[in-house]
């Protein structure tokens, strides 16, 4: 019993690190390494903030809440579970996740061993195995957990164990202040998308530990929790080898891409052999992403439509989205994501924080609610300032809003929110 519960552990486990770690965790450690140099260790607790710690507390909002997304954002109301719900997906499904791994895939995997291959090819490629694997719901799990998962793991511990063993040089002073390396850090963990996908994927987790026999509360609880626990693991060795690994690189080019980056890394870490390391890295990290995150996109839109769109047809119509946005190439793709989650993510971040800490003994929905508000306005405020909307002293007069400047105002307005609604609550009693 014992064993099958570990087996069952570590396919869960293996499966969410898989899930969770694709081109973006990839990519962006290596590059903050580099910016923050010396700050190395500030910008790898902040980047643990948002790209570990938070996504861990996603899994722990939805199994505290329920079985899937829907029952965390009901918490709060059902129309915020279709809504956010439906902005989500599309962040993390075809409109910037599936096809950056896919782009990545291909600048890191394909392009240094074939480099006048077009990127169409390369594309074609992928997400011909990406649906042959997704049409299949059940499988998903099983098939990242126990055979793609292992791979990935040796691979990167091999490379960064090799780095960190065998510094390419020390560490380069910084430019940044250590609250700027801080908000790095803290920001480049929006472009993980692993706040947003972690409520999605606790779903797709907690169905595939309901069907090994985990159907009651308590044990599908523990099961989910303990298996998060391992892929939190995992991943806090993997980003911290990598920031480790860009700030020891001795990289001073600064028009250097973050693909070039980790290639450049690999090189220097491993010799030739580095670069077919990183390729089959980047192949499996990936296609177990692009996979996960194309099942839960004909999940989440089957569930919505109430089955007017099958799962088959929305796999095929996801991966045809991100096949055509995947050409653009991973920076151009990176760009264009910061806006939309600077926008998606304080909301999400508020929630799931809001439900874990307080949603066991708060049960009105109105502290949620206003809680939410004050996030999705600073939200906006911050959209329109990334877009360029605001003169210098509007820009000036925002920033006295605390954190602000650092792209963390929603944090103290959300907290008003939270208390007015408690004291809306506590007047109306």
């Amino acid at each position: 019993m014992k064993n099958r519960k570990l087996n069952n552990v570590l396919t869960l486990g293996f499966a969410l690190f898989a899930m969770f770690f694709g081109a973006g965790n990839l990519l962006l450690p290596p590059m903050i390494g580099v910016e923050v140099g010396s700050n190395y260790f500030v910008a790898m607790l902040a980047f643990g903030l948002t790209g570990i710690l938070l996504p861990f507390t996603g899994i722990l909002s939805v199994v505290f809440s329920g079985n899937n997304f829907n029952d965390l954002g009901n918490r709060v109301d059902k129309r915020l579970a279709a809504i956010l719900g439906t902005i989500i997906m599309i962040c993390i499904g075809p409109l910037i996740a599936i096809p950056r791994t896919a782009a990545t895939t291909f600048e890191v995997g394909i392009k240094p061993f074939f480099p006048t291959l077009d990127p169409i090819w390369g594309s074609m490629i992928f997400f011909a195995i990406t649906i042959l694997l997704a049409i299949r719901p059940s499988k998903v799990v099983d098939v990242i957990g126990n055979y793609l998962t292992p791979v990935l793991l040796v691979l990167l511990f091999l490379l960064i164990t090799m780095g960190i063993l065998n510094p390419t040089a020390d560490f380069m002073p910084s430019e940044l202040t250590m609250m700027q390396s801080f908000s790095k850090g803290f920001i480049e963990g929006y472009q993980t998308l692993d706040v947003l996908a972690s409520v999605i994927f606790a779903g797709i987790i907690i169905a595939a530990a309901r069907n090994k026999g985990y159907t009651d509360t308590k044990s599908k609880s523990q099961i989910v929790i303990i298996s998060g626990l391992l892929s939190t693991t995992c991943l806090l060795f993997v980003y911290g080898g990598l920031i480790y690994l860009g700030a020891t690189s001795g990289e001073t080019n600064p028009t250097i891409t973050r693909a070039e980056l980790l290639i450049e890394i690999s090189r220097n870490t491993l010799g030739h052999y580095g670069l077919i390391a990183i390729a089959l890295c980047m192949a499996f990290a990936c296609l177990t992403t692009s996979i996960a995150l194309t099942s839960a996109v004909g999940t989440f839109f089957g569930r919505l439509t109430n089955g007017k769109l099958s799962y088959s047809v929305l796999v095929v119509l996801c991966t045809l989205i991100s096949f055509g946005l995947s050409i653009k190439g991973v920076d151009e793709i990176i760009n264009f994501a910061y806006p939309p989650l600077a926008f998606v993510y304080p909301i999400t971040i508020t929630l799931v924080i809001y439900i874990v800490l307080f949603g066991k003994i708060v049960k009105s929905k109105t502290p949620f609610v206003f809680a939410l508000l004050a996030s999705t306005i600073i939200a906006i405020l911050g959209l329109l300032k990334l877009l360029g909307y605001f003169d210098e002293s509007t820009v000036s007069s925002l920033n006295k809003i605390p954190f602000f400047e650092y792209d963390l105002g929603w944090v103290v307005p959300s907290i008003i929110g939270f208390g007015f609604g408690l004291l809306i609550d506590k007047i109306k009693k």
